[in-house]
């Protein structure tokens, strides 16, 4: 999967110098890049596509999901622009009728063969919408500017697959604390930050009141013109200037999300040990088009496969788990299919409650392939043959870090804020703080559904998300956490 830059196009930057630091020996060709654009174009916004939204839980009477096509009011496809399905393109399902889950489902690796990763953009609406690349057929003319909020990270913005089909599902309501800034103007925020870290002493409100309300889109551009107007690196200015938590944090929002989560899931499987609570949060919660992504990015910020490394530190029944979802190919039709899903219940049920010990193949193909919706009716299904829980199930079945995964993929279908809001609760309870977790989880849930996030926290906790984070946070680093999440 790819987004607008990354990876960057060949033919697209003539003259551009080639990649410095390109390793020798088998190591992937780096095509072309800028050198002043943190290597993407600097013409490009970065983008990432907009986590898949997740299907209302159970499913309505009658099957999901529900006609009418899609929700009224900022939907997809975007406002002005053409209709959804192009006219004069195919229909889902193709004639003939397809059964579920859906035959000759991709490969990955794709077949033909070809460099990793590869040079190809994913499938994306033929009307240009969110997340596709500028050079893909149907994308927008000369549109490489904002255009609105198109999702978290600055535009880095995923798109379902299954918007394709004609057949998406509502959307629960998502509210983000951070907003693109309009009118926004990147030449007077750099010279405000310029201002606020010259001389004596550092004016760290104004560096609060800039990053902390600009998306990680908009700041990316600041940090452009910066270096345009001062021939200084900005991440490398704010560093110098702050220190401990503080510094952190504004250093992860100046990261292009690809990259930030890249260096997540690196530094929790490098040195000793493997922080498996990071690879469950990132992996399964994101869509086919977000790991792809993000598995771009970790291969040239590391020159290995995300894959490779996974396999490399995990082990038995979560190595299975984490190397599924790598691969990224989980139907994301969202057609729903009773009758499989009443088979793949019962399959569930066969191998766990009903034999002795577990076939976790069974959990793994069904928990790591199906789609949203159609797994929110399998876990109706389920309950209504066993009269237990699919979570009561899991918790039985299984233990450790294989058990925590499938926990977390069933958590966020069912109640993706309510899963966020449990993992920030995990990161200020107890002895200390776990800021690294806590960082992680603002920055990369504001633009997308922190009120929400905010509404589950109190509903399950007793108290409000800011008052946690006032109790378990101070000084600067305080102030930008609440600024975050819309309460300073």
């Amino acid at each position: 999967m790819s987004y607008p830059g990354y990876p960057y196009q060949q033919g697209s930057a003539p003259g551009a110098p080639p990649y410095s630091h390109q390793p020798q020996g088998g190591a992937p060709s780096y095509p072309q890049i800028n050198p002043n654009s943190f290597g993407y174009p600097s013409n490009i916004p970065m983008q990432m596509p907009q986590p898949m939204p997740m299907p209302a839980y159970p499913p309505s009477t009658g099957g999901y999901p529900s006609s009418g096509g899609y929700p009224s009011g900022g939907g997809y496809p975007p406002s002005g622009g053409s209709t959804f399905p192009p006219s004069g393109g195919s229909t889902y399902p193709p004639s003939g009728g397809s059964t579920y889950p859906p035959s000759a489902a991709g490969a990955y690796p794709p077949s033909g063969g070809g460099v990793y990763p590869p040079n190809t953009y994913p499938t994306v609406p033929s009307t240009g919408g969110y997340g596709s690349h500028p050079n893909a057929p149907g994308a927008p003319p000369g549109g490489h500017g904002y255009q609105g909020s198109r999702g978290p990270y600055g535009g880095f913005s995923y798109t379902q697959q299954s918007s394709q089909q004609g057949h998406a599902p509502s959307r629960p309501k998502k509210t983000p604390t951070v907003r693109p800034a309009n009118p926004f103007n990147p030449t007077e925020d750099a010279q405000v930050l310029r201002k606020a870290m010259k001389g004596f002493g550092t004016d760290e409100k104004a560096i609060i009141n800039v990053l902390a309300r600009r998306t990680n889109e908009q700041r990316l551009q600041i940090a452009m013109q910066f270096k345009t107007l001062f021939g200084k690196d900005l991440i490398k200015d704010l560093k110098s200037e702050l220190t401990g938590n503080f510094e952190n944090l504004i250093v992860a929002m100046m990261t292009p999300l690809p990259e930030f989560y890249a260096k997540e899931l690196h530094d929790a499987m490098s040195g000793a040990g493997t922080d498996e609570d990071v690879l469950i949060e990132v992996l399964c919660t994101m869509s086919n088009r977000e790991i792809m992504v993000i598995r771009e990015a970790y291969h040239k910020l590391y020159y290995r496969p995300l894959e490779e490394d996974l396999r490399s530190d995990t082990s038995g029944t979560f190595k299975r788990m984490m190397v599924s979802l790598c691969c990224a190919n989980r139907d994301e039709s969202m057609m729903v299919d009773h009758q499989a899903a009443a088979a793949d219940a019962q399959a569930l049920l066969s191998a766990g409650e009903l034999r002795l010990g577990t076939d976790e193949s069974a959990f793994n193909a069904i928990l790591c392939q199906r789609n949203y919706a159609q797994l929110g009716l399998i876990f109706q299904e389920y309950e209504k043959l066993s009269g237990t829980d699919i979570e009561q199930t899991i918790k039985g079945e299984f233990s450790g870090d294989s058990e925590e995964g499938f926990l977390a993929i069933i958590r966020a279908i069912k109640d993706q804020p309510t899963f966020f809001a449990r993992q920030l609760h995990h990161a200020v309870s107890g002895m200390g703080t776990d800021d690294r977790k806590l960082v992680r989880n603002i920055i990369t849930r504001c633009e997308i559904d922190m009120e929400e996030i905010k509404r589950a926290y109190e509903a399950k906790y007793g108290e409000s998300l800011g008052e946690a984070i006032k109790d378990d946070a101070s000084g600067d680093y305080k102030k930008c956490l609440l600024a975050l999440i819309g309460e300073y």
